[in-house]
């Protein structure tokens, strides 16, 4: 015999079954996906790739380079992940959805970033856009009201 103190779907059978989001909470949690998705972003962004690129470790003859440009690549290529997961995060919330649109253009102008960087062939442009991308994405969610903060991924993260 089952308590019903204990098995809320014995006193209501509705509560057994799960309750379909309210659009509120949907475009609440497409923010704070956003965030997340971009702020990941961001962080492998800076971590493993414009701050070694500074350093000068992806020039030819610097100490650690090899294994500077294999996470550069994987970085790159989890950057590019991540912003495309933050611009469909984003469609679930009008205001963020009309600040990322125009950023989506840029974001695929990345796809082929992490090859680049892996072989070595990246250039100071390709920095750069990868740089302009990322301040667009923290603009368009501070626009928003959903502020965007770099969050640092572990290397394990980054290779999936």
């Amino acid at each position: 015999m089952v308590n019903p103190a204990l098995d809320p779907a014995a006193v209501d059978p509705a509560a057994a079954e799960p309750s379909p989001s309210t659009s509120a909470e949907k475009q609440r949690f497409a923010k704070t996906r956003f965030v997340a998705n971009a702020g990941l972003a961001a962080g492998a962004t800076y971590q493993w790739i414009v701050k070694p690129y500074r350093e000068g470790k992806f020039k030819k003859g610097a100490k650690g380079r090899t294994f500077a440009l294999i996470k550069a690549g994987l970085a790159g290529a989890f950057a590019y992940n991540r912003l495309k997961a933050a611009v469909d995060n984003a469609k679930g919330d009008p205001l963020l959805s009309k600040a990322v649109v125009p950023l989506t253009a840029g974001i695929e102008s990345l796809k082929g970033l992490g090859s680049k960087l892996r072989k070595g062939s990246a250039s100071d442009a390709d920095l750069s856009s990868l740089q302009d991308v990322i301040t667009g994405v923290k603009s368009a969610g501070q626009s928003a009201g959903a502020p965007v903060t770099d969050r640092v991924p572990s290397l394990s993260q980054l290779g999936g």
